[in-house]
């Protein structure tokens, strides 16, 4: 019995052990446990839809002085702001479908559908077929009912997302519009870029767990649990990438990528097998109730005997850390992005870093509407979406790296970090943290390993 007593405490100290072990994989609930089915993500955009128009587009018709904004789009084609209304369900329009927002007196916004089928709970059903018989017969009389001073519609030279209305539909409603209406239509630009790229609280508490599971499957994919080294290629980690937001039934928005950079060799691109001494860089993005993330993180994979990266590595990484906050701090509303650009871009240079700047706004689309902030290729600012206003209340992916030298490897490598962030009254926070150190990776597992 003493020696079975032993050995149970002996089974039992090992199984604690393996507990204290696991504990930060499997202690607490990962955010990727918490998806929702799909029946129940539907429910969620569509009252995360009806939550914003309510609380936000009576404020952004104000400010942009506009009385109705339609949006026309037929099956297929949509133009990229109508997408974001439809129901959950509809993944495309269908037919010829317009949507009308009409501001009354009182500064109110009502929302109505000029369509075949009923859309949603949102819109109002505006077209009786007995009454009017053709669709744009209901718009007209629509419009007649309201009476508006400026009709805005999408068409824009400086976003894509708010340059929605094609040709074909755009001469259809000329056609059908009276003359009065046809004067009075503008271009819809800034309350579509408002409209996109501006979020409601339940949208940031919202976002915040989604980026917390695309870094929760970043830090799976960075571990030895996926990589064998010497064995997986950065082509094999890329689609392990893509097989497993497929397994979770979420989306990505684009198609990931892994690079290396390794000691006196340019950076290596293609299937390249991956080594001790490695640094990895990952691109990856998912999309989960309409939102999208964008992140980019690093790694370093362990040699033989190291416990941790080389401190030049650490310095070179700590670099990345200070330009994110060089240029977060240059954030302030009504700042344009070229703006800001210019004097993190200076700070930076001034502090001793080589910066390239290039972060975005981020929401319904990756690369969202707003305001830009550099592109890698044109450092000195963009002209149009650069020149836009930083606004309260908007997300952006902090998009950036700082070139450093290192003797040790003979070459420069880049520090690439983009974590995505909220701009808001207290100004730039990060909506899941950030990377503050490289993710080390093991050759081989072991007890005392991630």
């Amino acid at each position: 019995m003493f020696t079975n007593k032993n050995n149970n405490l002996s089974l039992f100290a090992i199984f604690i052990s393996l507990v204290c072990l696991l504990a930060p994989q499997f202690g607490r609930a990962a955010a990727t446990d918490e998806i929702l089915p799909l029946r129940e993500r539907a429910a969620m955009i569509d009252s995360l839809t009806q939550k914003r128009v309510q609380q936000l587009l009576p404020d952004l018709m104000g400010e942009t002085n506009i009385d109705m904004w339609l949006l026309i789009s037929r099956e297929y084609n949509e133009d990229p702001v109508l997408k974001t209304l439809l129901p959950a369900t509809w993944l495309s329009a269908r037919r010829t479908t317009i949507l009308v927002f009409a501001r009354d007196k009182a500064g109110e916004v009502n929302a109505y559908a000029i369509a075949p089928y009923s859309v949603g709970n949102l819109f109002s059903k505006a077209w009786d077929k007995e009454a009017h018989p053709s669709q744009w017969q209901a718009l007209n009389a629509l419009v007649e009912r309201y009476q508006p001073k400026r009709i805005g519609v999408n068409r824009s030279g400086n976003w894509a997302h708010a340059d929605g209305l094609v040709s074909g539909d755009e001469q259809r409603l000329l056609s059908h519009l009276p003359e009065r209406y046809r004067q009075a239509l503008v271009s819809a630009e800034p309350l579509a870029v408002g409209w996109l790229e501006r979020r409601i609280p339940e949208e940031v508490e919202l976002y915040s767990s989604l980026i917390k599971m695309a870094h929760e499957i970043i830090a799976q994919g960075f571990s030895n649990r996926v990589i064998k080294v010497g064995q997986t290629t950065s082509e094999d980690l890329v689609w392990w990438f893509r097989e497993r937001v497929r397994e979770l039934k979420l989306d990505t928005w684009f198609h990931p990528s892994v690079t290396i950079q390794r000691a006196k060799q340019q950076d290596l691109s293609g299937d390249t097998l991956i080594l001790p001494g490695d640094l990895l860089h990952v691109d990856f993005g998912i999309t989960y109730l309409r939102l999208n993330t964008d992140t980019q993180q690093l790694a370093y994979v362990l040699r033989d005997g190291e416990t941790q990266a080389p401190d030049y590595l650490v310095k070179a990484f700590n670099s990345g850390n200070q330009l994110q906050d060089l240029l977060t701090a240059q954030f302030a509303v009504g700042r344009t992005g070229n703006e800001v650009l210019k004097a993190a871009r200076e700070q930076a240079i001034a502090a001793g870093l080589k910066p390239t700047i290039y972060s975005h706004p981020i929401g319904y689309h990756g690369h969202g509407a707003g305001t830009s902030l550099g592109m890698w290729d044109a450092q000195q600012g963009i002209a149009g979406s650069g020149d836009h206003p930083l606004h309260l209340n908007t997300a952006y992916s902090i998009e950036l790296n700082n070139a450093v030298f290192i003797p040790e490897w003979e070459r420069e490598i880049r520090i690439m970090l983009e974590e995505d962030a909220m701009f808001d009254a207290s100004g730039v926070w990060y909506l899941d943290g950030r990377q503050t150190a490289l993710i080390l990776i093991e050759p081989e597992l072991s007890m005392g390993g991630q």
